[in-house]
Order: C-alpha cells, then sequence, then structure tokens
C-alpha cells in the first residue's frame, strides 16, 4: 500500500473513531490498518490509537479554507502611542471586570483625552461604533473593510471634497468633514449639500450633526432643505433642531400656545419687581402627558415667544426647582433648540439653584472646561457623587483633591465602617479615577490606603492607571 493510499485510509477511518469515543466505546477494531502498532490489550490499544490519531491529525492533515484568502491591510497606526506595556495588564483588567459598554467607552475617551490609545490586541472598535474617539476612525474603518466584500478602497490624505468623497472610508469621511467644518463652516456645508443625499439615514444623521460646530445664519438655506425635503423623520427632525438653535424654528401655533398655557408670567418683590414663570398645578396625569408631549414638539424660541419673553429672557425667569418635571423638559427643550450662549445660561441657571441632575442633559453641549467647571462646583457645593460628576464632567476632567470635597468624605466613612464590603463602592470608585488628575489620584490612593483598601484591591484599577499613565493631552 502506497504512502498517499494509507494516509486515505487512516483519514477515512478517523470518522469512525472519533464517534466511538465520543459515544464511549472502543475505538482500536476500527483502526485495523494499525494493528500491530496497537497490540492485543485491549486498555493499551486505546492509549496507543490515541498518541497515534493525534499526532496524525495535527501533522498529515492540513484544513483547507472554504474560500480564497484575503490580505487585509495592516492595522494602521494611529497619531497617539499605544498604552505602555506595563500599563496593558491593568488595562485588560478594567475591560474584563466591568463589561459595561459605558465603562469601555469612558476607558477609550479618558485615555485619548490624556494622550494615549488601547492596543489592538486589546481592544478594537466596531465599524459602526459611533461612540469611540475620532482618534479611532481608521481602526474602524480597517474593521469595515475586515469585513466587506473588497479588501480596499482607495486611501486618500487629501482634503474632503465632493469629487474625492468615495475615497474615504466612513468614519475617516466623517472625521475629515468635522475637520473641515472647523477649519472652512461654508466648504464643509457645501460638500454635504452635494453628498449627503446618497447616504442612509442613520449616516445622514451622523453627518448633519457636525453642522453644529460653528453653525450660523449661512446654514439656513441648506437645512431647510433638508427639513422640508429628507426622507427621514429623525434626519428631518434633526434639521428643525438647527434651525431652532439659529431662532428659526416654526412659527408659534396652536401647540405652542397650548404649552404657554401651562405656564404664567408673574412678578415679584415689592421695590425691584421682577418677572418669574411659574406652572400652573397639574391636575390630572393626562394633564402631565400633554405637556410633556407639547414640549417634545417644540422649541425655545416659540415656547419663549409665546409667553412674551426672549428666549434668555425666559431662562432667567424661569422658577426652578418648584416643578421637577417641567424643569427637566425645559432643560432637554433648551439642549436641542437652545443657541450655545442659551444653553451655557441654563446651565449657570442649574447650578445656581442645586439642580444638578439636569446639568447631565446640557453636558454635550457644552466645553470640557465648562463640564468640568460644573462637576466641580457641584461636588463642593452640593455634595454630589463623584458618579453623577463623572456624567456631567465627561472623562477629560482633571479635578484635584476631590476627596477632600463632601463625597470623598462620606465614601472615605462608608469604607472604614465595620460592615463595609470588598465589593462596595466600586462604581463610584472607578468615577474618581476618571475625573480626578494624575497627581489628585495619587493622593486618592494613598488616603484610600491609609484608610484600609489593599494596594491591590481591584476597585482602585482606575486610579491606578491613572496615578501611572503619563498626561500628554490637552488640558480642558
Amino acid at each position: 500500500m502506497s504512502d498517499t493510499i494509507k494516509a486515505e485510509t487512516i483519514y477515512d477511518a478517523m470518522g469512525a473513531v472519533l464517534t466511538r469515543w465520543t459515544m464511549g466505546s472502543a475505538a482500536a477494531p476500527a483502526a485495523s490498518f494499525w494493528h500491530a502498532e496497537l497490540g492485543g490489550d485491549p486498555v493499551e490499544a486505546e492509549l496507543r490509537l490515541l498518541a497515534l490519531s493525534g499526532q496524525f491529525l495535527g501533522t498529515a492533515v492540513t484544513m483547507e479554507p472554504s474560500s480564497s484568502l484575503r490580505i487585509l491591510p495592516d492595522i494602521p497606526a494611529l497619531a497617539l502611542p499605544t498604552v505602555p506595556e506595563t500599563l496593558r495588564p491593568l488595562v485588560r483588567r478594567i475591560l474584563s471586570t466591568k463589561k459595561q459598554a459605558k465603562v469601555k467607552t469612558d476607558l477609550v475617551h479618558f485615555l485619548a483625552a490624556r494622550g494615549w490609545t488601547m492596543h489592538p490586541a486589546d481592544w478594537m472598535p466596531q465599524a459602526d461604533d459611533d461612540d469611540a474617539p475620532d482618534l479611532y476612525a481608521e481602526w474602524r474603518d480597517w474593521a469595515a473593510i475586515a469585513t466587506s466584500n473588497s479588501a480596499a478602497r482607495r486611501q486618500t490624505d487629501d482634503r474632503l471634497t465632493a469629487d474625492n468623497w468615495d475615497d474615504f472610508w466612513p468614519a475617516a469621511r466623517k472625521v475629515a468633514l468635522a475637520e473641515l467644518r472647523r477649519r472652512d463652516p461654508s466648504a464643509a456645508r457645501a460638500v454635504l449639500e452635494a453628498k449627503l443625499a446618497g447616504e442612509t439615514a442613520d449616516t445622514r444623521w451622523r453627518l448633519l450633526s457636525l453642522l453644529s460646530e460653528q453653525l450660523s445664519d449661512e446654514d439656513l438655506t441648506f437645512l431647510e432643505a433638508v427639513a422640508a425635503n429628507d426622507r427621514a423623520p429623525k434626519v428631518k427632525a434633526l434639521a428643525t433642531s438647527l434651525l431652532a438653535r439659529l431662532g428659526r424654528g416654526p412659527a408659534a401655533g396652536d401647540d405652542t400656545a397650548e404649552l404657554a398655557g401651562f405656564f404664567a408670567v408673574k412678578t415679584k418683590g415689592l421695590l425691584r419687581r421682577s418677572r418669574v414663570v411659574q406652572a400652573e398645578p397639574v391636575k390630572t396625569a393626562a394633564q402631565s402627558l400633554r405637556r410633556k408631549a407639547l414640549f417634545d414638539g417644540a422649541d425655545l424660541t416659540s415656547f419663549a415667544g409665546a409667553l412674551g419673553l426672549a428666549p434668555q429672557e425666559l431662562i432667567a425667569a424661569w422658577d426652578w426647582g418648584a416643578d421637577q418635571a417641567a424643569d427637566a423638559a425645559l432643560i432637554e427643550l433648551i439642549a436641542a433648540t437652545g443657541a450655545d450662549a442659551q444653553v451655557t445660561q441654563a446651565a449657570d441657571a442649574i447650578a445656581e439653584h442645586g439642580a444638578t441632575g439636569l446639568a447631565i442633559s446640557l453636558a454635550t453641549r457644552l466645553a470640557p472646561a465648562e463640564r468640568a467647571k460644573h462637576a466641580e462646583a457641584a461636588l463642593k457645593a452640593q455634595g454630589i457623587r463623584f458618579e453623577l460628576a463623572q456624567l456631567i464632567a465627561g472623562t477629560s476632567a482633571r479635578l484635584e483633591g476631590p476627596l477632600s470635597m463632601p463625597a470623598g468624605k462620606a465614601l472615605l466613612a462608608a469604607l472604614q465602617r465595620d460592615d463595609a464590603k470588598p465589593s462596595d463602592h466600586a462604581e463610584e470608585l472607578h468615577a474618581l479615577g476618571l475625573i480626578v488628575s494624575r497627581e489628585g489620584a495619587r493622593r486618592s490612593l494613598e488616603q484610600l490606603t491609609g484608610a484600609g483598601l489593599l494596594q491591590g484591591d481591584p476597585r482602585l484599577d482606575m486610579l491606578r492607571l491613572n496615578a501611572a499613565l503619563d498626561d500628554r493631552g490637552a488640558k480642558p
């Protein structure tokens, strides 16, 4: 028997051998071609068959791909360096112990803010991961290439134009358009005017949202066309929202007048009389739902106008804290349809009146430095928890000495209680690690270990990463 025929004979018999073993039966009788090698002892024969079949399958059998192989391009190098090798195990532990998607998003944004990127063996974004920092656009496009039918699209380092639009993969195109919008708003709008209609609804929505950067009256004609003609309701709604930020929302109609009817403009004070906007008592659940629905369909300028006020006057006169549902609805209205100055004014107003939780809705409209300022002020004056402060501040904050603030003192006291458990306050400690400065993280670790926590406590991982990581990023 030739070697080729013998190899084929062995291969054909392997199915019967593996099946017998799976069923718990002896398989030596199915391997008669190895009769001499297996010997006469049944137990020894099974052991010898295991060794011989393993060697055969490991050396003589090669799996063939089901289709032709594709050669993918190398994973691109990013603009920032990878986390130092010594810190990668700590990064992996944070990723593995905290499964929530937000934790991973916060971590990669924190690293980017400090001037670092993930190692691709530890984390890679998906092609549709819009929550990943723009820094990872090339990796998102690499992921798209890996799952596409073509090995690669043309690559270009040129400035984005309508002519080379198709030369960019989607994530890199969005980043290029955002950069163009910052550098030349009119040119970016012109590119969108030429190419937006050819994209999917989700892509149109994401690209149109880039116009919020340096939004101006020059964008009016284009936004009006999108609001009138786009096929997707959510794209039309976004265009309408951007128009409202420019003070060009729909004319006040019956719904706006009805919404204004839920509120009254009154005066207060004897000598220095000032106006105050107060919510009328809502008597039924149906009225509450109707008021909320009217808020959802309104814009700030029209609502203020229906009350006889300018938007900034409405924010200044609002009776914050008297009706929390109305407060939340107004803040959502300002976040969606208010101009940048009105968003800043509203953030200052709710901070002054202690309505800190409402700041979360405004956070994405505020600059990083403003977010950090409001979070720190709330920690000092209102004693909010670090988790809430992190939602307000984001991951680019660098607060100093937070353990000396009310939330820090409460955390230290709780950790030193006799009934404290090893898993207590893990999320609070993680949030602390995201918002504190590098030096603040070092001091916090000293205080926490002094309070009895072990240096290797996994609850301190984010603080340890912060303290060990060189801060190369731009300060907020």
